[in-house]
């Protein structure tokens, strides 16, 4: 069960993290992240806490492609005239 907690920690710390820089605003994704991880929180099968987690990675690489597509787009952007 401890392990299960630690990965969840994690993930909640690394959400929290890419959210700094979210497009909608920190604030708003903090809240919205808390209250995700609030609703799941009296979970106790550990199949579905599983599911949970791999939603959890799934966003956190959804964020991280966001990010990158915004640099991307930035590089692009000072680099060519279109």
């Amino acid at each position: 069960m401890s392990g299960n907690r630690r990965r969840v920690l994690d993930l909640y710390k690394r959400l929290q993290y890419l959210g700094r820089e979210y497009p909608g605003g920190a604030d708003k994704f903090r809240q919205k992240c808390y209250n995700a991880f609030k609703r799941q929180s009296v979970e106790t099968d550990p199949e579905k806490i599983e599911k949970s987690i791999a939603l959890g990675e799934y966003v956190v690489k959804e964020i991280e492609a966001l990010y990158s597509l915004r640099k991307y787009r930035a590089m692009k952007k000072r680099y060519y005239d279109n």
